[in-house]
């Protein structure tokens, strides 16, 4: 298996599945069985979300509460690890009547080890300024800094040496996130290329900013990763209107060179990307 940032640099012109939260349509979402499933669906990389228990225990969940996931009407990071671990996990995203199943909250370890020489995990560390050491820390410790990234906003030159410092501390790759508009883009695109990048989670306010600036991605050597998760997505461009209008959608967006799509609907992206051909 390659190493993440070589993964990233090699990429031919074709889409690569971001499984949001794992494959929740078949686990529940930000389980160890939600990775596994992605990983053997052949989707190349997992986004994962990471908290901190009350006792120190890095753990998967989004939400700030644990009530859609678990039904438990209590702050994530308020309870200790032991107490945690005793919750079943919803189906799926946890949405509307979904059932408790047999899957309980899973440490950062344990989804480390499940993703290892598997499929690649991106990181999205919540409350950073608190847990973004102890992340960088344990995935440096567990011998899988080469196959994670982290994500960090990238927006400012002290932005970029925060970058800087965690990659070097920790040898994990991480992955800017920066926004681009007509006015910015030129100036975002040099920063990155300063900064090593080879892959940045791009927002922008109109698509035809990545499509102008294509050549300057380029030859700044950075792969685009752009979300079509219908709540976040950029210009309508989401997986709902994709699933209606896939080369509307992923292609528009794969005609502008993005090459990496961060999904809830993995499924339907491998089917139009192997109709593709």
């Amino acid at each position: 298996m390659k190493t993440y940032r070589d993964f990233v640099s090699d990429l031919p012109l074709r889409p690569t599945i971001v499984a949001h939260r794992g494959a929740w349509h078949l686990a529940p979402e930000n389980s160890v069985a939600s990775i596994l499933r992605a990983a053997e669906a052949g989707y190349e990389v997992v986004e994962i979300d990471v908290q901190c228990s009350a006792d120190g225990v890095l753990f998967l969940m989004h939400d700030e509460t644990l009530t859609r996931m678990t039904g438990e009407a209590a702050l994530a990071q308020s309870l200790s690890w032991t107490e945690l671990r005793a919750l079943a996990l919803r189906a799926g995203d946890g949405q509307g009547d979904a059932a408790p199943t047999e899957h309980r909250i899973p440490t950062l370890q344990e989804a480390l080890e499940a993703a290892h020489g598997r499929i690649y995990l991106d990181v999205d560390v919540k409350s950073p300024a608190q847990n973004m050491e102890a992340a960088g820390a344990a995935i440096a410790a567990a011998g899988m800094q080469d196959y994670v990234d982290i994500k960090i906003p990238l927006h400012s030159d002290a932005d970029a040496e925060r970058l800087a410092a965690l990659e070097a501390q920790y040898g994990v790759m991480v992955m800017p996130m920066t926004r681009f508009t007509a006015d910015t883009a030129a100036q975002h695109i040099a920063r990155l290329a300063r900064t090593g990048a080879r892959i940045v989670e791009t927002e922008f306010v109109a698509l035809a900013t990545i499509t102008d600036n294509r050549a300057g991605f380029e030859a700044a050597g950075l792969t685009l990763w752009v979300n079509t998760l219908t709540p976040v997505a950029q210009c309508g461009l989401t997986d709902a209107a994709a699933l209606a209008d896939p080369d509307g959608t992923w292609g528009a967006l794969m005609a502008a060179g993005v090459t990496v799509f961060q999904t809830d609907e993995p499924e339907a992206l491998a089917t139009w990307r192997a109709a593709r051909g």
